[in-house]
């Protein structure tokens, strides 16, 4: 066993990065604002996979993310000083390339840590033969046990690869505590903990429903994990920081990105239908009596490939007739075009008002996308060819955008591959590698048994208001599939929304979704009901097939749409 921290029962770790472009002070800020044990980033998303694929394809040395070397550039020296322990998967694509950068940085500075770095997930080279095709990117999501065996031998920097998000905080936890691969219970709830801070200030108050509650939301504050020793923790942040950590702040976390009460990974599958959110007091809220089941025999596998090239052309409608103007200007590119791309499709958003105040407010939108495998397609011959009805279409033509070439997008696809097949490997600070076994104890995942939901509330006054009058949501991406997770705070509120809130009353407020197949989770001890609406972003966020391609304002919408809620709910 190896101890990371001096309390032996508690291990304190802080995330200071969210995604590839988050703030790149935060690393600095969690190093200096209080007392951490180990240091988190998360840099990596399905987007970003796509992104180091093609900075690889420009320069083999490349497909790591840059701005973490930045930031140790930065911040090295002192988390050496200070004996923090740093975690993160910004190897990306590359993390033996990013271990040697940070080595020459540290003997730049006459610096000696200890860097280590786990492999193995990349699967390029075997795609084909394990019957993937032939992607850009390939990448099996590893789990802890390759971190945590690097931790054990001393590393002061552990890079990986493309490991799961909670697993840079499941890894630290298990290396400290001496936990077992069938600890499964201590494992999901160090797994929980780190879902609840992969994504920094998400869960100190950054996209939070009732951001207006927060007192002071100008800078949140990065979150901070108190692990225990039997896999319950307690999230909070530095004390004098902006945001807050509420009941709410940790569910909206917990509702992210999520799919059904099982949450599966390559070591353990948590239960999140066993949670228990207990305010302590200010900026503490605890995460107890998670338990956890084995892990399912495959490892998921993220596919990016190439999907061809894209472009857009915006036009502005003003004034009267508008839907005239906008059917004018479509059949009149349309058939101005030389070649018909592979993929046309227009939309048309209408941000106008009658009689408006100002010529912004008496605009409409009129959007048109265009995808083909062929770039001149969707290139000059495209965007010159919309810029030539300027003088030639409907009154008041104009644009917001500028005539220009296509651009490759990409398309995500998920796998899976037997745990068995991938070569999971630690290669320590000293050049030792060690494989990392897959789990030998497995689970197919199973559907969940239906839960028995409360007594419907009696029939009432009610009140046509919005549902996000009683309701908070976060809403997300998983490849082309959307999820909407919705809670409520009161029992009563709960006995309304989860008979109120069905699938079939989501597709009458979302219309947008009304072709998709729908399923419905539903989380009691959260009091939340979370929905899968597959296929609604297309091909994934790179394929951006609507004009909100990860779904983060979903949730928002939902909440804005207006229903009849009872009195007695209301505030």
């Amino acid at each position: 066993m190896s101890m990371l921290a001096a309390d032996p029962d508690v291990l304190r770790v802080g995330n200071c990065s969210g995604f590839y472009g988050d703030r790149l002070g935060a690393m600095r800020e969690m190093l200096e604002g209080g007392e951490l044990d180990v240091l988190t980033g998360d840099y990596l998303a399905e987007l970003t996979m796509l992104i180091l694929g093609r900075d690889r394809m420009k320069d083999p040395r490349l497909g790591y993310a840059k701005t973490f070397v930045r930031q140790l550039e930065d911040c090295l020296g002192l988390a050496l000083e200070r004996g923090v322990r740093i975690v993160t998967n910004a190897g990306g694509l590359n993390p033996s390339g990013l271990a040697d950068r940070l080595r020459t940085l540290a003997a730049e500075r006459a610096l000696a840590p200890k860097i280590a770095y786990v492999d193995g997930d990349d699967l390029l080279e075997r795609a084909n033969e394990l019957g993937f095709g032939a992607p850009l990117t390939a990448n099996a999501y590893l789990g802890a046990w390759g971190i945590a065996e690097c931790l054990h031998a001393g590393a002061d920097i552990v890079v990986t690869g493309r490991v799961t998000d909670a697993s840079v905080v499941v890894g630290p936890a298990a290396a400290h505590f001496g936990w077992g691969r069938t600890d499964y219970d201590q494992l999901a709830g160090a797994v929980v903990a780190g879902h609840v801070i992969e994504c920094g200030t998400q869960a100190t108050g950054g996209n939070f429903a009732f951001f207006t509650e927060l007192a002071d939301l100008g800078r949140p504050g990065f979150p901070v994990a108190e692990i225990r020793r039997d896999g319950s923790s307690v999230i909070t942040k530095h004390a004098g920081t902006g945001g807050a950590v509420t009941v709410d702040t940790v569910a909206a976390q917990l509702m992210y990105e999520i799919q059904d009460a099982r949450y599966a990974g390559p070591d353990v599958t948590a239960r999140l239908d066993s949670i228990e959110l207990t305010e302590l007091g200010p900026d503490r809220v605890s995460i107890s009596a998670v338990t956890g089941e084995p892990p399912p025999p495959r490892l998921k596998v993220s596919l990016n490939t190439l999907g061809g090239f894209r472009n857009a052309m915006e036009f502005v409608l003003t004034g009267l007739d508008i839907e005239a103007k906008a059917a004018l200007a479509q059949r009149q590119l349309e058939s101005w075009l030389p070649a018909r791309p592979e993929e046309l499709s227009w939309t048309l958003a209408r941000l106008d008002r009658p009689d408006a105040d100002t010529e912004e407010q008496a605009s409409a939108l009129l959007r048109c996308v265009v995808r083909d495998c062929d770039p001149n397609k969707v290139g000059r011959a495209f965007s010159s060819v919309a810029v030539e009805l300027a003088l030639a279409s409907y009154p008041g033509c104009s644009f917001t955008t500028l005539p220009g070439n296509g651009s490759p997008y990409g398309v995500y696809t998920p796998g899976f591959v037997d745990a068995a097949l991938v070569a999971h490997r630690a290669v320590l600070a000293d050049g030792t590698q060690r494989l990392i076994a897959p789990s030998s104890e497995t689970r197919e995942l199973a559907a969940v048994d239906p839960v028995e939901l409360p007594k419907p509330l009696p029939t009432g006054e009610t009140r046509r208001v919005p549902l996000g009058t009683v309701a908070l949501a976060r809403s997300g991406d998983k490849g082309g599939n959307a999820n909407i997770g919705v809670w409520v705070r009161t029992e009563a509120q709960w006995r309304w929304l989860v008979h109120t809130l069905t699938v079939e009353r989501l597709r009458r407020l979302l219309p947008e979704t009304e072709a998709h197949t729908i399923t419905r989770h539903v989380l009691p001890n959260l009091r939340a009901v979370n929905f899968i609406i597959e296929g609604l972003l297309g091909k994934g966020v790179a394929y951006q097939a609507r004009f909100d391609p990860q779904a983060k304002g979903l949730g928002e919408w939902l909440r804005s749409r207006h229903l009849e809620i009872p009195v007695e709910l209301l505030p």
